[in-house]
C-alpha cells in the first residue's frame, strides 16, 4: 500500500489538514502491519560478521529473486570479469562465475589496477538479468543481460558516459544514470539496442563532497530515492541521498546526510574504514538491506586486501529516510536487530584450496589461450609471456587473497623461465618468490621487490634441482617467505611488509592477488598449489 502525499502534490490536488492526519494514520497502520513479526526469522538481536565477501571484492551490487540474492563487484583488469555471487541469507555467499569470461565482452589491453572494470549493477526485470558496469580505457558503459545468470550477452554499448552507471525499470521503461559531468545524470534508454531514448538531465551533485558517483535509484512509498557515493574512495568515502516526487527531480537532501560513513569521530577509531558505495535490497520478509564496501586496515592506516564487500541493517519507515545501522559506524563484528539466517555468523572461517583453476581464479588483462595447459592431474604448464612489471598480457593466474592470516604454497619445476609465486597488487607494486636457471650452473631461488622506481634482489639461495617447494605466510603486517627442495625442510629468504603492498603506497584500485607466473623464456611446470586462508 503506498500513499505517497508527493504524488498527490504534483498533480496539484489540495491536502486539507484533516485529510492529512487522516492518511497519517493509515500510513502508520499499514507500517504496523509491515514489521509485525515475520514466521521463521528471530526478533532477537544477532551478530554480524564483516566482511561477508572478504578480499579484494568492491563496489557490491544485489538484486533478489525469489529466496535468492544476486550480487556482482567491480573487477579492473581481472579477467574473467565481474564476479557473481548467490546466497539466501546475505550473509554466506558462493561464486557460481564471472559475468564476462570472453575477450569480446572485456577487451582490457593495456589495462591495469587503475582501469578496466568499474563498479557494475545488477538488476532483474521481467525474467531477464541485467548487468551495466563501465570499461575504462576499451569503450566506456556498456551492458550485458542473461536469462539464467550464467551465460551473458555480448555487450551493448551505451551513449551517456561517466562511470558507475545504474539502471531503474519502471513500467515499461528503462532509465540509466551516470556521472559525467561531476554529477549524477539520467536518460531514458532501450536496453535491447543501448539506443538513448531521451536527453540526457541533471539530476543532482550531492552533498558537497567530491566525486560524485556509484548511482541507484529506488521508488518507495511515492518517491525516488537516489543513492550516490561522494568523497572518494577513501578515508572520507560516504554515503548520501535524496529523494523527488519525479523521477527528474528536483531532489530533495537528506537533512541528515551521511546515512553511512566511518570518517567520523564516533568512527575514526574502527579498523573498518573508507565504507561506501552501496545498494539497497529489500528481503522477502520485508527487511531492508545494504552491501557496500569498505576496507580493513592493518598496521597502521594501510590496506592490502583491497576493497571488501560488507553488509548492514536498514531501517526504511514508511515515508521516511533509510537509517543504516541504526546510524553507528561499521564495525568487524555488529549486533544488528535480525538476521536471516539466525545464529549463523562465522563468515571469515578456516579456508583451505589445493588448485589452479575455477571461477575465483584471474588473469592479468586478456590472457593467451595457448600459454596455460592444464593436466589431467591438475598441474598447470605455463609458457613464459612478458613480465609482471611490464602489463603487457603477462603469463600469470591467480586468486584474491580473502584471508589476513594466509599461507600459500606451490611446487614449481621450470623449464628455462623465471617462474614461482608472487603476492601481486599492481603492476608496479609486487613481491616475487621464484626458481630460474643459474647462468654458471644449477637453478637458483630469488625473492625480488618491486615498489615504482625500487626493484631489487632481497635475498637469494642457490639449489641444485630444477623442483622447488615455494612459500609465503602472512599474519596480516608481514610477508614471509620460504623454499624447500624437498617440501619437508624449509628455509627462510626473507620478510617484507605487507604495508608497502597497501593502495596507499603502491596504488591502484584492487586488492592483493596471490598467484602463480613464469616470465622470460621458456615455462614452467607448477605441480601444485595450496591456499590456507585462517
Amino acid at each position: 500500500m503506498q500513499i505517497a502525499f508527493c504524488l498527490l502534490a504534483s498533480r496539484h490536488i489540495t491536502i486539507t489538514h484533516s485529510l492529512v492526519m487522516n492518511c497519517k494514520l493509515i500510513l502508520l497502520l499499514a507500517f504496523a502491519t509491515l514489521i509485525a513479526p515475520v514466521a521463521g526469522r528471530s526478533q532477537e538481536p544477532q551478530m554480524l560478521r564483516n566482511p561477508v565477501i572478504p578480499g579484494y571484492h568492491p563496489d557490491p551490487s544485489v538484486c533478489r529473486v525469489g529466496d535468492t540474492f544476486y550480487l556482482v563487484n567491480s573487477s579492473f583488469c581481472s579477467f574473467p570479469g565481474v564476479p557473481l555471487f548467490e546466497s539466501r541469507d546475505l550473509v554466506h555467499w558462493r561464486q557460481t562465475g564471472n559475468v564476462l569470461t570472453r575477450p569480446s565482452q572485456l577487451p582490457l589491453k593495456g589495462g591495469n589496477s587503475w582501469t578496466g572494470i568499474y563498479a557494475p549493477t545488477i538488476r532483474y526485470h521481467q525474467g531477464r538479468f541485467y548487468m551495466i558496469t563501465t570499461n575504462v580505457g576499451n569503450g566506456g558503459n556498456f551492458l550485458v543481460t542473461s536469462t539464467d545468470a550464467r551465460t551473458w550477452s555480448e555487450p551493448v554499448w551505451l551513449k551517456q558516459q561517466g562511470i558507475d552507471p545504474s539502471l531503474f525499470f519502471e513500467d515499461d521503461k528503462c532509465y540509466m544514470c551516470s556521472n559525467p559531468g561531476d554529477a549524477i545524470w539520467l536518460c531514458e534508454i532501450d536496453p535491447a539496442t543501448g539506443r538513448q531514448l531521451s536527453e540526457s538531465r541533471r539530476l543532482w551533485q550531492g552533498d558537497g563532497g567530491r566525486y560524485p558517483e556509484g548511482p541507484h535509484i529506488y521508488k518507495k512509498d511515492g518517491y525516488y530515492y537516489l543513492l550516490i557515493s561522494e568523497g572518494g574512495t577513501e578515508l572520507a568515502h560516504r554515503l548520501t541521498i535524496a529523494r523527488s516526487c519525479n523521477i527528474y527531480g528536483p531532489y530533495e537532501s537528506n537533512p541528515a546526510n551521511p546515512i553511512l560513513t566511518n570518517c567520523s569521530r564516533r568512527g575514526q577509531n574502527m579498523q573498518v574504514q573508507g565504507t561506501g558505495h552501496g545498494d539497497f535490497v529489500q528481503a522477502a520478509d520485508g527487511s531492508w538491506w545494504l552491501v557496500f564496501l569498505a576496507y580493513r586496515n592493518f598496521g597502521g592506516a594501510y590496506h592490502h586486501l583491497g576493497r571488501e564487500t560488507f553488509l548492514a541493517p536498514v531501517e526504511w519507515e514508511v515515508g521516511e529516510w533509510p537509517v543504516v545501522n541504526g546510524g553507528q559506524p561499521i564495525d568487524t563484528l555488529m549486533s544488528v536487530p535480525a538476521l536471516l539466517r539466525p545464529g549463523e555468523v562465522e563468515v571469515a572461517s578456516p579456508r583451505e584450496e589445493k588448485r589452479m583453476s575455477g571461477v575465483e581464479w584471474v588473469h592479468i588483462q586478456n590472457p593467451i589461450a595457448g600459454n596455460y595447459l592444464y593436466g589431467k592431474d591438475g598441474s598447470l604448464t605455463m609458457k613464459a609471456h612478458g613480465t609482471l612489471t611490464g602489463n603487457n598480457q603477462p603469463s600469470f593466474v591467480g586468486r584474491r587473497q580473502e584471508h589476513a592470516v594466509v599461507e600459500a604454497e606451490a611446487v614449481v619445476r621450470t623449464r628455462g623461465a623465471e617462474a614461482g609465486l608472487t603476492v601481486y597488487q599492481i603492476n608496479d607494486g609486487h613481491y616475487d618468490l621464484y626458481i630460474s636457471p643459474n647462468p654458471v650452473s644449477g637453478y637458483r631461488v630469488e625473492l625480488r621487490c618491486k615498489l615504482k622506481a625500487i626493484d631489487y634482489v632481497v635475498q637469494e639461495a642457490t639449489v641444485t634441482s630444477d623442483k622447488v617447494w615455494l612459500k609465503v605466510t602472512s599474519d596480516g603486517l608481514m610477508y614471509r617467505f620460504f623454499y624447500s627442495e624437498d617440501g619437508v625442510n624449509y628455509d627462510a629468504l626473507g620478510e617484507l611488509n605487507c604495508s608497502l603492498l597497501s593502495s596507499e603506497v603502491a596504488g591502484g584500485f584492487t586488492g592483493v592477488l596471490l598467484g602463480l607466473y613464469a616470465s622470460g623464456s621458456g615455462s614452467a611446470l607448477f605441480e601444485d598449489f595450496k591456499y590456507l586462508g585462517k
